[in-house]
């Protein structure tokens, strides 16, 4: 890897922002308690390390059989992770009428990845901008995907610590 800074830069400030699986934890976290949102963050981390390794063989064959799609591809995910953030920002509350959905379930972070953008083109260009060009396929890519796999479990954990706090804080300067 020609660029450790590079890739450390990146892949910190993608995992640590926020996304679905961030805001997804702190919500898990605020309602039901740290501990009880740790099954939603473990099923994030094995969902993340499946979009992983598909990203990883997507990416090889595009790597290998269409090697000018990359710098378009790169423009049309940010162009869209722009758009999911302006709708974000843009976007009202939503009144839960009272449903409790118990959003906390492990099954519920491992299939948030498969519809997760954030998530899915994190993985694509990581694996297409960072490990492909660069290392043969083998034990090295099962290490990337741990490695950022781990990252995402803690990060997901740290938004649900502030989550957990936050609801406290809430709670107490209600009464």
């Amino acid at each position: 890897m020609p660029n450790i800074m590079a890739f450390i830069s990146y892949v910190i400030v993608t995992t640590f922002t926020p996304g679905p699986n961030n805001i997804m934890a702190m919500s898990n976290a605020g309602r039901y308690g740290f501990k009880k949102s740790l099954p939603f963050n473990a099923g994030v981390f094995s969902g993340f390390f499946i979009i992983f390794t598909i990203s990883r063989f997507f990416s090889a064959a595009l790597f290998n059989l269409i090697p000018t799609i990359k710098p378009i591809m790169t423009y049309v995910g940010a162009a869209y992770i722009l758009w999911l953030a302006w709708n974000t920002y843009n976007s009202k509350p939503q009144n839960d009428m009272g449903i409790d959905k118990h959003t906390n379930r492990y099954m519920h972070g491992v299939l948030l990845q498969f519809v997760n953008p954030k998530g899915i083109i994190y993985a694509v260009t990581t694996v297409a901008t960072f490990v492909v060009p660069y290392y043969e396929p083998g034990i090295i890519y099962i290490a990337f995907a741990v490695f950022l796999c781990s990252l995402a479990f803690i990060s997901n954990c740290c938004w649900g610590l502030f989550g957990s706090i936050f609801q406290k804080l809430l709670i107490d300067k209600s009464k």
